[in-house]
């Protein structure tokens, strides 16, 4: 595989855009080896979900677009930036149990916990934000055939 792997889709901000993140991710991983029924995988698409629902929902209409930028360095660090246009960085809001929505922020955070990796959040030049995390990369072996039998 190569040093660095780069890939990136810009979307509107509407709600349909939040699957066609996953979906670009999904693929774009794919390509890079990591299979789509993996956990690894659905935490990945879980995470970009919460993220683009974020730039969706919170920029009161003042960020017409957002990006996903992928990127691979040296097979040991996936990074996925979600770009909007919007200046507001995203609030760790209590996770009430009546609340209907408002815990995007405590799953990722709490997901990407669970896989070592990290989160940060900074302005972009035009005044927007970016919210970044970096997860370690792995991909799962593939399966050795059991002693005695012969693969297909």
């Amino acid at each position: 595989m190569a040093d660095h792997l780069e890939a990136s889709v810009t979307l509107p901000s509407d709600p349909a855009s939040v699957a066609a993140a996953r979906t670009f991710v999904a693929s774009a991983l794919a390509e890079w080896g990591l299979p789509a029924d993996t956990d690894a995988a659905d935490t990945i698409r879980l995470i970009v979900s919460e993220l683009a629902t974020n730039a969706v929902q919170h920029t009161l209409g003042q960020s017409p677009t957002f990006t996903v930028d992928l990127t691979l360095d040296r097979d040991e660090h996936l990074r996925i930036g979600v770009t909007d246009s919007h200046p507001r960085f995203p609030k760790r809001l209590p996770a009430a149990v009546q609340q209907d929505n408002g815990r995007g922020m405590v799953i990722i955070r709490w997901l990407i916990a669970e896989c070592g990796g990290r989160l940060r959040v900074r302005p972009t030049h035009e005044g927007g934000k970016t919210v970044f995390i970096e997860l370690p990369w792995t991909i799962p072996a593939e399966p050795v055939p059991a002693a005695g039998q012969q693969e297909p």
